[in-house]
């Protein structure tokens, strides 16, 4: 049986506070309704990057949701639960636990908006603290994260690009 590593919770404020934020926005071609439709669909953005395996919705949509993440690098598979939804406009969750112990905190917030003159505009956040023995390399990697985390974000350029 896999051993599951317990991970810090977290609000909205962490977004500001965390000592390592990604934060990406971008404009996509569609209409805000169709990343939403994305982004709660069965894979969601899994279907945007090779980054991700496979994301499992555990639970109904809404406040408290759940889900299972599956990552191929590092064979890491994270629990995860949404303590923000603002239904077609917004969500934000945390890490629960991660087989791995990779991080002390992970979080990631999506906010999707109508873009001036049409499409959408789409702000993927990832907020994210290190334990007792990923502190360290997760600062030294903190410029090769960034770089993971954009083409993970952008993967979504070319997905709606193509459809």
């Amino acid at each position: 049986m896999a051993r599951w590593y317990q991970m810090k919770p977290c609000d909205e404020s962490y977004f500001e506070t965390a000592p390592h934020v990604y934060r990406f926005p971008m404009k996509l071609p569609v209409p805000p309704s169709r990343v939403w439709e994305s982004l709660t669909s069965p894979n969601s953005v899994a279907d945007w990057t090779p980054l991700l395996k496979s994301i499992e919705w555990t639970s109904d949509l809404g406040l408290g949701a759940t889900r299972t993440v599956v990552m191929p690098l590092a064979a890491a598979s994270l629990h995860e639960y949404f303590f923000r939804w603002e239904e077609g406009r917004r969500f934000s969750f945390y890490a629960t636990e991660a087989n791995r112990p990779l991080f002390a905190r992970l979080a990631e917030d999506y906010v999707v908006e109508a873009a001036p003159g049409g499409g959408s505009l789409f702000t993927w956040t990832f907020a994210m603290e290190g334990n007792r023995g990923s502190r360290l390399p997760l600062k030294v990697l903190n410029p090769g994260n960034a770089l993971l985390f954009r083409q993970m974000a952008h993967g979504a350029n070319g997905y709606f690009a193509n459809g």
